[in-house]
């Protein structure tokens, strides 16, 4: 039986050529050739006496049975990796992915401290740029991931909220005596919008009721809350921003808060990993770190408001 089975080597590089449609990707990622990469696909589809790939133009695209192969191997790989991980000499250490503005602004400084309180408990963190919050565990080489959304992330999947994002608009440190903003002063302001479709000004706005009042065509457009955020405390605009993640600003002076009534998004910042993860144990304990780091934001000057439309309901974490 064991004989009749493809090369495992060849097996690997079309596994990861299907999940990238790349060769040139496949080839990167396992330190291999280009032309390397091929005659392993040439020598599957030889043993198999079919086509796994087909090229529509520069488009690389699976057939039907190449779609059917990838999709076994890739739950196949999970299984080896599992089953090998407990052997692994730095298997103790939890592998985390996380998006970049969540590191950054609260994700690293909890992480410094969790080093501090339970050094048995190592975690590798993979900071990531992702404009829609994503992880699949069996492709990529996470124990857990911290994801922004609504709580459903796929079959198999356990999840634990954090904390729900409440939206509250930004800006840079304000005197005392400063005059207070009014909807003319927002008309004129620069926008600092954190992503592309601006689509945290249009909700914020549309629950206020001023969507058709203040223009969204304008001001600066930036890949990452984190950036925007940055703008605005350097005095380039307002910005949008999650409220979780820049309480501590806001409490120091660095940010000030020109309108102060949060909105609740109806997603948040969820834990998840695979159910039945060899790992629990480990997963658990950094739930529990976790929810015992999250900023409590109550003190704050403002009002919440319930979910924007189009969101789930959410509750005030």
């Amino acid at each position: 039986m064991v004989e009749s089975l493809p090369p495992l080597y060849a097996l690997r590089a079309f596994e990861v050529a299907a999940r990238s449609s790349s060769f040139t990707r496949a080839a990167e990622e396992l330190s291999l050739t280009q032309s390397a990469i091929s005659r392993h696909i040439r020598t599957l589809e030889s043993q198999f006496g079919c086509r796994l790939f087909e090229r529509h133009g520069p488009r690389l695209v699976l057939t039907d049975t190449g779609q059917r192969l990838a999709r076994e191997l890739k739950a196949g790989f999970r299984i080896i990796e599992d089953a090998c991980l407990p052997l692994r000499v730095n298997s103790g250490q939890l592998r985390l992915k996380a998006p970049s503005t969540l590191t950054m602004r609260w994700l690293l400084r909890v992480l410094e401290q969790l080093k501090r309180e339970h050094p048995e408990l190592p975690v590798q963190l993979a900071s990531v740029w992702m404009d829609l919050d994503h992880v699949d565990f069996y492709a990529e080489p996470y124990d857990c991931a911290i994801l922004l959304g609504n709580g459903q992330f796929g079959a198999g999947v356990e999840a634990c909220k954090l904390f729900d994002e409440w939206l509250v608009p930004v800006g840079p440190a304000q005197a005392p005596d400063a005059a207070p903003w009014t909807l003319e002063r927002l008309q004129r302001a620069e926008l600092i919008h954190p992503s592309a479709d601006r689509r945290d000004w249009r909700r914020w706005l549309q629950a206020q009721g001023l969507l058709e009042q203040v223009p969204l065509d304008r001001g600066n457009v930036f890949d990452t809350l984190d950036q925007a955020i940055s703008a605005a405390m350097g005095g380039h605009g307002l910005s949008i921003a999650d409220l979780h993640l820049v309480a501590q600003d806001i409490r120091q002076g660095r940010l000030s808060l020109p309108f102060p009534k949060a909105l609740a998004s109806g997603d948040g910042y969820y834990l998840v990993w695979l159910r039945d993860s060899p790992r629990q144990e480990r997963i658990d304990r950094l739930r529990q770190f976790l929810l015992s780091q999250v900023l409590d934001i109550t003190d704050l000057p403002l009002s919440y408001l319930g979910a924007g439309p189009g969101s789930a309901d959410s509750g005030m974490a």
